[in-house]
């Protein structure tokens, strides 16, 4: 266990931030499932809806830093991609 008063205060700031970014993360993970699901149903309807819905969820998540910009823009443009294949 840290000694340091600051070492402890970073401490308490991990455990928060982790708490804070797994929430996200899980969340992200929850929207592109739900794209990839309604593709393999192939409902073009509910695919295009759940990208609509999963396109902001994801830049937030970049934005925050939970996950890197170019991650952000490789998922959206793979589920873009997936979501025309039904197209």
């Amino acid at each position: 266990m840290a000694h340091h008063k600051s070492a402890l205060k970073r401490i308490k700031q991990n455990i928060k931030r982790n708490e804070r970014n797994k929430h996200v993360r899980s969340t992200l993970r929850t929207f592109i499932k739900r794209v990839r699901e309604a593709v393999a149903a192939k409902d073009m309807a509910l695919a295009k809806e759940s990208l609509q819905a999963a396109i902001p969820v994801i830049d937030s998540a970049a934005s925050k830093g939970v996950i890197h910009r170019s991650n952000a823009s490789r998922n959206v443009s793979r589920l873009n991609r997936l979501v025309n294949t039904l197209g």
